[in-house]
């Protein structure tokens, strides 16, 4: 295929109808912001605020959990890496649904029992409170910041191939817009509202998702053999396209790349504080349970098709055609729906992919206002005593601050490499929290002086690591390409940050001069195994 051609057929796929892509969209924000102010608690009660009063069923807690969890990068940059990679770009899909294990076997229940609304509460529930939630806030905010802002960056970049908008004044505006929608989501609905919307958001994810696979597999007689064997003679990789080592092992990476990526997913994909919060949303630890079944179900399902719609693009649209497009890998999906279905279903397409990212940034952004308002304002200045009113005030007003930044660090973001974005949260979760939630309910000596070791310390070697990667310096993909100050080979840091957190919670527990409440950490184990006592 020559360069002119391929040029041509990006700018025709490319070519949709904005006015049918914005259409759809503001179906679905005027239809969501209207749920969310019917459904939203308006009381100043801080358990209606941070969890919808634990009202919610395992089943619909499940649902809203994978639409919390499936981002902009599940739908689009999976399918998109299926596309040109193959093999490789299918195992992000592996990883992400062994990661809901961990939740099911070791954290769940747990933490139902455990907290109320936060992760510091788990984590402080033994410890000296003000610094152990000072630290839970902080690497709650800094995850909930690097995963808003790549996902506020990413709709900068799939503006230009879904609305047709190429200036950088034009993404911008509609970066702030969507910024706007999640702080009235936050604001009108609390933790119900907000719940309902990624429900609404799950459910229109995977009808789009099953309806474009059942489409594809029909297409090829419902013989995946057949659409596979489209996808190998349409790609540069032929049948090396169904085998590993097309991504990881070429192009400077290697197989520690991958095995650090692998455990970033599986690790802190478990560890993130706004999955993490869910669990707080259902009346019992049976139902946290069913909570983690049905999401892992509805992901299992959702994955599924993406491997489909990968290899249904590769076969239909072709990698040449994807990467030329404005949008690269990502535009993958849009491609397709605009090469099977035309503008109509490319127009539902780009609703959902905003949807994607307008769900998950609302949950990141009721997960980072409420660690600030419970832990830093109501419990480390206020000291316990803070009122109600006061606190749901500051976490709505915390809301708002949050959102204005993310809004303004996506438009600075817009059009840089933002992989490293959701690299750098995930491995920071598995780095500074999964570690020190383990310790805390599983080890009896663990002491504050651990808890704070832990957190801090996976912390800044996971971002130190990530500064002096080639994710950042030494490379033609890095953010500064141009320069090399890079001294650490891996582009993301888990394989070496993970286990640095666990050792420093370690050697912090036996350094410490406190020493574990025997006490205390039989209240939690009774506690956390049986439910008896929890919201006391």
């Amino acid at each position: 295929m020559t360069l002119a051609t391929t040029t041509s057929l990006a700018e025709g796929a490319s070519a949709s109808n904005p006015l049918i892509n914005t259409g759809v969209f503001a179906l679905f924000v005027a239809i969501t912001l209207f749920v969310v102010y019917r459904a939203g608690n308006r009381r100043s009660s801080t358990s209606g605020y941070y969890t919808a009063d634990s009202a919610f069923t395992g089943r619909q807690n499940g649902v809203a959990l994978s639409g919390d969890f499936l981002s902009a990068a599940s739908f689009l940059g999976i399918a998109g890496a299926i596309a040109i990679n193959g093999y490789d770009g299918f195992l992000y899909s592996i990883g992400f649904l062994v990661a809901w294990l961990v939740d099911l076997l070791l954290l769940a229940e747990l933490l139902r029992n455990t907290g109320r609304f936060t992760m510091g509460d788990v984590l402080s529930f033994r410890m000296k409170q003000r610094p152990v939630r000072a630290a839970s806030a902080t690497s709650t905010l800094v995850i909930s910041f690097f995963y808003m802002l790549a996902q506020m960056a990413g709709a900068g970049g799939l503006v230009a191939l879904l609305l047709d908008v190429h200036s950088k004044w034009g993404q911008a505006l509609v970066i702030t817009v969507v910024g706007l929608v999640m702080i009235s989501y936050v604001l009108l609905g609390g933790m119900k509202g907000t719940t309902w919307v990624q429900i609404i958001k799950a459910t229109i994810l995977l009808t789009a998702a099953s309806l474009i696979t059942v489409f594809l597999m029909g297409k090829y007689g419902f013989n995946f053999s057949s659409l596979l064997r489209a996808a190998t003679d349409h790609s540069p990789m032929g049948k090396d396209l169904l085998s590993p080592g097309g991504s990881y092992g070429k192009n400077g990476t290697t197989k520690l790349d991958f095995v650090s990526l692998s455990l970033a997913l599986v690790l802190g994909v478990a560890s993130l504080p706004h999955v993490l919060m869910r669990f707080y949303t259902v009346p019992n630890a049976r139902e946290a349970r069913r909570s983690v079944v049905w999401a892992t179900a509805c992901m299992f399902v959702f994955y599924l098709c993406t491997l489909v719609i990968g290899f249904g693009a590769a076969a239909i649209v072709g990698p040449d055609e994807i990467k030329a497009a404005p949008g690269g890998e990502n535009s993958a999906a849009p491609l397709l729906a605009l090469h099977v279905g035309g503008t109509v279903l490319l127009g539902i397409i780009s609703a959902v992919a905003f949807a994607t990212i307008l769900a998950v940034v609302a949950g990141l952004t009721l997960t980072a206002s409420a660690s600030f308002a419970h832990d830093v304002y109501a419990n480390v200045i206020k000291r316990g005593k803070a009122e109600p009113e006061d606190e749901v005030r500051v976490a709505r007003l915390t809301a708002v601050v949050i959102g204005v930044f993310a809004i303004l660090g996506g438009i600075l973001a817009n059009g840089q490499n933002i992989a490293f974005l959701v690299a750098l949260a995930l491995a920071v979760a598995a780095s500074a929290n999964l570690s020190t939630l383990l310790y805390s309910l599983f080890w009896k000596r663990f002491n504050t002086t651990g808890t704070l070791w832990s957190i801090y310390g996976g912390l800044i070697a996971c971002v130190v690591l990530v500064l002096f990667s080639p994710v950042v310096s030494g490379a033609a993909d890095s953010i500064f390409p141009s320069v090399d100050f890079h001294w650490f080979p891996l582009k993301n840091p888990g394989l070496v940050s993970i286990p640095v957190s666990f050792l420093c919670g370690a050697i912090g527990t036996f350094v410490g001069r406190s020493k574990g409440d025997p006490a205390k950490h039989a209240e939690m184990e009774v506690r956390s195994l049986t439910g008896i006592g929890f919201g006391s």
